[in-house]
């Protein structure tokens, strides 16, 4: 058992915190002894026995002055601390030791801010950072996307394993890995396009002309397109006045097609509700190019042969992120539009969000959303592959995105070809592989049909995540196993319902019981953005 010290104002994030290291933990009792004893917030340290006591705290403490430590504090901003072959970021301010039995290191200065001491009850490990200031900073405002490659708030609970192991203090851990898998996998669709004929002289069709005539021509001739794939587009730009009057294939209206390519796979496809209707963007502003020219009644018959197929139908929401009374609204249209079929999902429409966001969303009847990734790059921005509870919310959970194509291959973005994609893909596929959770997925719907022509690199995908051994689930399945994974422990779980009534579908949990020292066996490695 974990006993917890810290200020209250940090209850909410370590409450969050160990919902994701999800171990036997309290807040410290008197008389109590520990096992491990965390001390965060920079409080008097109890005289109460712990095996192993661990000291998180930005600032200088009585126990720093002791002996030959010098402490050297710094200033917030993101450092890279140097854990093995790791390296975790963090962003808050710190404090340096000059110390012999270091753990952790300042990548830049080389001093330590973890170190080894040792107490009359016994091991003491001092950390020189407020960790649940770096948890609430995470899962509030984010990552910035230079350290998008890194799953900072998993390294964060690695690190912790890691030192309570190493000590070889028992430690029981559900790992966020369902039982006969090695990670969890969920496929994702934005539904922006699904017509090409509903689109006439617009923004959309002159891109697209553009893109499959000129630019085309340009990435084939620099060698990241191949010549096949810019004859495809051509003919797909030559149809373009037959697909209007009704003689050709409108090549853009089949999501089904996603069904074949996925294998039977479970996906999500988020629709918009309203056609024509941009919303209002951050600024308060609206932007006419975010209004679609479709809305979720248009599609019904195919919404009708996705869910025939397995497939969940949620919210691409227009200004349910800033309205719960529009997100009622919004989710009520893609109701009707699914027959009848609640949609519990949501997925902003370029991914705005705010702080408030989540209690919209929960006040109007949504039970996840997956809104919460970069629009300019791929990676973690919350740090983390698992669902987690937003701040401001009760029930309803955040299923981070981490790869999304248009950030893979957008001139505006990483711009990367095929090949380079699948590295960086594979980066991110890994850090699940090694750390747990789930990679969420979006690939637009138009992305497998001319002129963008990514079906390839997505069949590659879905094969990497079969083959490393992933447990693919909808958005609703992959949010219930973490419903019934934090339900574990608990007395009266404030989701039973949830958990209930999925549970049957869902693969088992897994426990793990440290009894001593392990190796860490790489546990903490990371790959890098390419």
């Amino acid at each position: 058992m974990i006993g917890v010290i810290a200020d209250p104002v940090d209850y909410q994030a370590i409450r969050e915190f160990f919902e994701l290291f999800k171990t036997p933990w309290e807040f410290t009792r008197p008389g109590r002894r520990y096992e491990v004893l965390l001390c965060a917030g920079g409080g008097p340290v109890p005289a109460q026995a712990a095996g192993l006591t661990i000291i998180y705290c930005s600032h200088l403490l009585p126990c720093d002055a002791a002996g030959t430590i010098q402490p050297a504090p710094f200033e917030s901003g993101c450092r890279l601390l140097l854990y093995g072959d790791s390296r975790i970021p963090i962003y808050g301010n710190g404090i340096a030791f000059t110390a012999e039995d270091a753990f952790l290191r300042d990548e830049n200065s080389g001093r330590a801010v973890g170190y080894w001491a040792s107490s009359d009850a016994g091991a003491v490990a001092r950390i020189g950072y407020d960790l649940f200031a770096e948890i609430r900073l995470l899962l509030t405002v984010g990552q910035p996307d230079s350290n998008a490659a890194t799953p900072a708030l998993d390294l964060h609970i690695a690190l912790l394993r890691d030192l309570i192991v190493k000590q070889g203090v028992p430690l029981l851990e559900i790992p966020p890995v369902p039982d006969g898998y090695r990670f969890i996998a969920c496929l994702t669709h934005d539904a922006d396009h699904p017509s090409l004929r509903l689109h006439g002289l617009d923004h959309t069709m002159w891109g697209f002309l553009y893109r499959a005539v000129v630019r085309s021509a340009a990435e084939a001739v620099r060698g990241r397109l191949p010549f096949g794939d810019m004859l495809r587009n051509w003919w797909a730009a030559a149809k373009l006045p037959f697909i209007h009057l009704g003689l050709a294939e409108d090549f853009w209206r089949d999501l089904s097609r996603y069904v074949q390519v996925e294998d039977g796979k479970p996906s999500t496809f988020f629709v918009i509700p309203f056609r024509g209707r941009p919303g209002l963007a951050p600024d308060g502003v609206p932007r006419p190019k975010r209004a679609a020219a479709y809305g979720a009644a248009d599609i019904s018959g195919e919404i009708e042969k996705l869910t025939a197929a397995g497939c969940e139908i949620g919210l691409h929401g227009i200004d349910a992120w800033r309205d719960s009374s529009a997100a009622i609204v919004e989710l009520e249209e893609v109701r009707r539009a699914s027959g009848g079929k609640r949609a519990g999902g949501v997925r902003m429409h370029w991914l705005y969000f705010q702080e408030d966001s989540p209690a919209a969303l929960e006040s109007a009847g949504a039970s996840y959303d997956s809104t919460v990734g970069f629009n300019e790059t791929v990676g973690f921005r919350a740090g983390t592959t698992q669902a987690y509870r937003p701040f401001g919310a009760k029930t309803l959970l955040e299923l981070p995105l981490h790869i999304m194509d248009t950030a893979l291959f957008y001139p505006a973005y990483l711009t990367l070809s095929q090949e380079e994609a699948r590295r960086v893909a594979s980066n991110i596929v890994d850090s699940a592989v090694r750390l747990g959770g789930c990679v969420t997925v979006n690939w637009h719907d138009r992305s497998i049909a001319p002129e963008r022509l990514w079906g390839e690199a997505y069949r590659r995908l879905v094969g990497e995540l079969m083959d490393k051994g992933a447990w693919f689930g909808t958005g609703e399945n992959v949010t219930a196993w973490f419903r019934m994974r934090r339900a574990a422990f608990d007395r009266a779980p404030q989701s039973a319902s949830q958990v209930e009534a999925a549970a049957g579908s869902l693969p088992g949990l897994q426990v793990r019981i440290y009894n001593g020292p392990v190796p860490a066996e790489d546990m903490m490695a990371a790959g890098p953005i390419e």
